[in-house]
């Protein structure tokens, strides 16, 4: 393409590339000269009324101006965005010119002042590591619904909601009786029995009996599941008024007829029946009750006379001994340890009582571990041996550690007592019992 000389003097004169010349390294020199210049001249427009050999220091010892003070200067202020736009609109080289002199937080002239002073500069990375760390990011709160959670502004259906899918829900704040009733009424509408009986509990710990009953007799359906609650927990006593109030008499004969499964003496059970003979059952239970009573009363005479044993024994003139060695046997097997006690147990013509066995206590001993007894009941048999080295024999086999220590004190035999303390288990009961014994210098022993 064919251009004249005009042409192209106007094409290199309009183009955004600037041809080579060799004075470029001149004009970086001048532009740094400028960018000199225009920091001295910045430095005495800020520090015309700054007074260069005082020197302020903040309450915490430092250099007022420096980096470090202004970093935590910052971190101590607001936040605020329009703040932080001015601290961007400072630390833009190319506004400094048109600032005021700065009143408090970043100070020029202390900055460039302090490059000339030794020890009075800081660099960044060294004020930043002097700032404790902070984070500026906001924090995020919980959404309103969490918050509502653990507050008292539940309405009865929301709070019974709540309830219905397992949460903690407080109850507490509902104290009139026109917000507990409807917030029974909600929980019933929901048809649930574990919201209905929560509610129930909290009304029965809040309100009278009276009142309790009053509301409860036109709703029904809480009645029911308030008298299945206290049978559930074996309340008799709030059933048995709640009945009387309802004026429900058979419901409330029936369960005090109930509490005789409780009782486990056939003299007390007996005497519990006779007080519900005149109770207000129908005729029909009226009639079992009193067969009832009739029935435990025979039953008692037979086992205290025909089928006892003593009364077998005098019958069939059975010898003493062997009758203690079946009652003995039997018993134990049983572990009716207040039996085995009876059976050995005699009064004198005084009302003394001894214990007294026909077939020596070594053998009520010996029978009495065969038929797993517990060391207590053991020792108790094994201490009524009346020869020493047969009663130290057992105490030994049967593991009778008290009875063994008791009798090698009483016989005051160290030598043995010594014998018997590497036996025990180091550090036990027993072997702190034996030091103390070999300790005391009140016992005169015999070796």
């Amino acid at each position: 393409m064919n251009r004249t000389k005009g042409d192209e003097e106007e094409y290199w004169n309009s183009s955004k590339f600037k041809a080579f010349t060799f004075d470029d390294e001149d004009d970086e020199l001048s532009q740094l000269k400028e960018s000199k210049r225009a920091v001295n001249s910045l430095r005495d427009f800020v520090d015309d009324d700054d007074d260069d050999d005082l020197e302020r220091v903040s309450w915490s010892g430092e250099p007022v101006g420096s980096i470090s003070w202004s970093v935590k200067e910052t971190a101590s202020s607001s936040g605020s965005n329009h703040e932080r736009e001015q601290l961007k609109n400072r630390n833009s080289f190319s506004s400094y010119a048109q600032l005021p002199k700065p009143a408090s937080t970043y100070s020029l002239s202390s900055f460039f002042r302090g490059r000339t002073r030794p020890g009075s500069f800081q660099s960044l990375s060294d004020a930043l590591s002097d700032t404790p760390a902070k984070s500026y990011a906001p924090e995020l709160g919980r959404p309103k619904g969490e918050y509502r959670d653990y507050s008292n502004d539940w309405s009865p259906s929301d709070t019974v909601r709540r309830l219905r899918k397992g949460k903690v829900c407080s109850l507490e704040r509902f104290r009139s009786l026109q917000d507990k009733l409807q917030l029974l009424e909600e929980a019933v509408s929901m048809h649930d029995g574990n919201v209905i009986t929560a509610v129930l509990i909290f009304l029965k710990r809040t309100l009278s009996k009276e009142i309790l009953f009053r509301e409860l007799e036109v709703r029904q359906v809480a009645l029911r599941h308030l008298i299945h609650f206290l049978k559930e927990i074996g309340d008799q006593k709030l059933l048995l008024d709640l009945f009387r109030f309802l004026d429900r008499t058979e419901e409330l004969a029936l369960t005090h007829y109930r509490e005789h499964l409780n009782i486990q003496d056939p003299e007390k059970r007996k005497e519990f029946l006779k007080t519900c003979i005149g109770l207000p059952f129908s005729a029909e239970d009226s009639a079992h009750i009193q067969d009832h009573y009739t029935l435990l009363e025979r039953q008692i005479i037979i086992e205290g006379t025909f089928s006892s044993p003593v009364n077998l024994k005098k019958t069939f003139k059975i010898p003493e001994k062997q009758y203690v060695l079946t009652a003995l046997a039997a018993r134990a097997k049983l572990r009716a340890w207040h039996d085995v006690d009876a059976l050995f147990t005699t009064k004198n013509w005084l009302g003394y009582t001894k214990k007294r066995a026909p077939i020596g206590f070594h053998r009520v001993v010996e029978i009495l571990h065969k038929n797993s007894a517990p060391v207590q009941i053991l020792q108790e048999y094994v201490n009524l041996v009346e020869d020493v080295d047969t009663k130290l024999n057992l105490a030994t086999k049967f593991k009778c550690h008290d009875v063994v220590i008791d009798t090698c004190r009483d016989l005051k035999d160290r030598q043995q007592l010594l014998a018997y303390r590497s036996k025990v288990d180091k550090g036990s009961a027993e072997e702190e019992k034996i030091d103390a014994i070999l300790s005391s210098s009140q016992i005169r022993w015999k070796n």
